[in-house]
């Protein structure tokens, strides 16, 4: 009995990296993906993709399409991710004056508030939400940033209810009421150069983008599990042999 255990302590050995290997991967990063599709007429289309360690996130945006030109320069399009509503894009019943037009207001209850403003620099919180200054400007972007998120933000994605809103219409897509109306939260702006453009809920994706609803990791895992298989057999087939050999020396 002996001589079979010594001959056990050096097979259970070998199988313990197995045995790590086939331990749980957890995932450092989490991603978020969304199409940006058209709202008020716009003809605009985009994806967003977001990933995140943590509070720090890496964004990317592209979009084409939208208005190009305001005021004789770049048309500036601020854009958000906004949280806290229900999760969605607004639909034209959220027009709730009838005037054409889901203004920013109208489709909160869909969409929310803004968490953070996908800025070009500088401040990504709320404050900075109308700022034009530091939003992309002109018909088309390819937008990525490296941000801070807030706690509140992090949430909402992990909860499913981040959307991703680009803001800015041509007025000339616009109902001659909706032509004339200001700015629902600049008012020294008209209504198109703040109402949305483009609106896209951000969905969870699989670690590495592979589209198996088990991640990048489950291979490693799988193969983890067939070593610790593989390594097991081993070792009761080795256990098998040592109690024969005992049993004849016996």
């Amino acid at each position: 009995m002996r001589t079979s255990l010594r001959l056990l302590v050096p097979i259970a050995a070998a199988a313990l990296p197995f045995a790590v290997l086939a331990g749980p991967a957890s995932a450092a990063t989490n991603s978020y993906q969304a199409t940006l599709n058209p709202l008020n007429h716009s003809t605009g289309t985009g994806m967003a993709t977001i990933t995140t360690n943590g509070n720090s996130a890496q964004v990317k945006v592209s979009w084409s399409g939208l208005a190009d030109q305001f005021s004789g320069g770049p048309y500036p399009h601020v854009q958000h991710i906004h949280i806290g509503g229900a999760g969605h894009c607004p639909t034209a019943a959220d027009d709730k004056n009838g005037d054409g037009v889901i203004s920013t207001t109208e489709g909160g209850p869909a969409y929310g508030g803004i968490g953070t403003t996908l800025s070009t620099k500088g401040d990504t919180s709320p404050k900075a939400g109308t700022d034009i200054k530091i939003a992309p400007s002109g018909g088309s972007t390819s937008y990525s940033r490296t941000i801070q998120l807030s706690a509140d933000t992090v949430s909402s994605l992990q909860n499913g209810t981040g959307v991703i809103v680009v803001h800015g219409l041509d007025p000339a897509t616009l109902s001659k009421k909706a032509q004339n109306e200001k700015s629902d939260l600049v008012p020294s702006l008209p209504l198109a150069a703040t109402s949305p453009a483009l609106c896209g809920t951000l969905s969870s994706m699989p670690s590495g983008g592979v589209a198996t609803g088990t991640g990048s990791t489950s291979g490693v895992e799988d193969l983890g599990t067939l070593a610790l298989g593989g390594g097991l057999l081993a070792l009761g087939g080795a256990a098998l042999v040592a109690r024969r050999r005992v049993a004849v020396k016996a």
